[in-house]
């Protein structure tokens, strides 16, 4: 077969441990032999980011910023231990923070679901998609250590000098503090970027915060989705047959269990990266799910929603053959490849996409899967392969479709 040729660049964000290994195999085994790869490389590895005091993570956003579209392998946010492992100059903040604080926008994370998997949640009938806010709060928040007896509090400084100020708590011992914000124009973008891609589904709109507690902070998402909705939204999600629902988190937490699925489930921040997994693990796999940062002008970021798999490169360190599940990092690169089919006009390139996830998929199906999906597979036959073998035989399914 010719390869399939590509009109533009997209951005490609490598990154550390066992995810950078099934990262090159991914490329080397299902991409390259099939498609002239056009890719403007940036390397996210957590040594190439402290060599370059973390300017690496900046070009690489500001470059996805102005060519549209981006794939990233998993990468490490180093914690002390990491520090002292890689000999770090200063404990980098995440990556994807970083990324998600210059492009704003929202992460889409959905399920990969096969039907030989069924869901731990016995009520899931139809994949759950969590829409998760890609700015602010902990993610870019100023932490404190507190060693002695002090008053902390919040200090505004207007711009004609003037000082506003609240207390936050008084301490009579060592503690921490957590400074953190958001934005009326990022909440906006989350809003009209979630209530558009219920539209796209055809689901309904789930929205949860705590703003009973959170009075402030909290309520003031609550306030701007309901005012986007009815301003914008209200009439389009009655034709279209939906439903923007609000609810707090902990009843959001109830309800989904209960639910039948096919919805999208906005959350915060943080709230949607410990949801996000909890869908994923309750649908099979942490690899088994799809992540995508749309921004609000729409820029597209495609990554794997799960670490950089660190038990099992350790045992690749040692010679070791590894079963690491692959399928996130291979949707990645299916989803940026769609992205940019798109953009340029490239109907082979869209198929070879669609292609390649139903190709790895069948394999999933006809019982080869890797070592995390052996006991969750119901199938009278399973093989359980290393990593190469099950991208070798998506990469044979795939041959053959083609010849077909």
């Amino acid at each position: 077969m010719s390869k399939i040729k590509m009109k533009n660049p997209l951005v490609e964000m490598d990154g550390d441990e066992m995810t950078r290994i099934i990262w090159k195999q991914v490329k080397d085994i299902l991409i390259t032999p099939f498609v002239d790869l056009k890719t403007e490389y940036f390397d996210l590895g957590l040594k190439n980011r402290d060599l370059t005091n973390d300017q690496i993570t900046l070009d690489a956003a500001i470059r996805t910023r102005e060519l549209g579209v981006a794939v990233k392998c998993a990468t490490i946010t180093p914690n002390a231990q990491r520090m002292e492992e890689y000999r770090l100059k200063k404990m980098w903040k995440s990556p994807n923070g970083t990324i998600r604080a210059i492009l704003d926008g929202t992460v889409f994370r959905t399920p990969i679901l096969v039907d030989c998997i069924q869901p731990f949640v016995s009520t899931w009938r139809q994949p759950i998609t969590i829409a998760r806010h890609a700015y602010g709060d902990i993610y870019s928040g100023s932490e404190m250590l507190i060693e002695e007896p002090c008053t902390a509090e919040l200090v505004l400084t207007r711009p004609d000098g003037s000082v506003r100020r609240q207390q936050i708590h008084q301490f009579n011992g060592p503690g921490v503090l957590l400074g953190m914000h958001n934005t009326d124009q990022s909440i906006i973008g989350f809003a009209r970027s979630c209530f558009k891609y219920a539209l796209d589904l055809g689901q309904d709109l789930w929205f949860s915060t705590k703003d009973t507690i959170s009075k402030t902070y909290d309520h003031r998402f609550k306030d701007i989705f309901a005012e986007i909705f009815a301003q914008e939204f209200q009439e389009d999600f009655k034709k279209a047959g939906i439903t923007y629902f609000y609810t707090l988190i902990d009843d959001a937490v109830a309800r989904v269990m209960r639910s039948s699925g096919g919805i999208l489930w906005a959350c915060k921040n943080y709230d949607g990266d410990v949801m996000s997994d909890m869908v994923a693990a309750a649908c099979g796999s942490l690899a088994m799910m799809t992540s995508v940062l749309v921004s609000p002008d729409g820029k597209y970021e495609y990554e794997a929603a799960h670490g950089t798999v660190t038990r099992h490169y350790y045992r690749y360190l040692k010679g070791e053959s590894t079963s690491t599940n692959p399928m996130a990092t291979l949707f990645a690169w299916t989803g940026a490849l769609r992205k940019r089919a798109e953009m340029d006009d490239l109907a082979d390139l869209a198929l070879f996409a669609d292609r390649l996830q139903a190709a790895s998929l069948a394999v999933i199906e006809a019982g080869v899967v890797t070592g995390d999906l052996k006991n969750l597979v119901r199938l009278r036959d399973v093989r359980v392969v290393d990593t190469v073998d099950f991208l070798e035989a998506v990469a044979a399914c795939l041959t053959r479709d083609a010849q077909s």
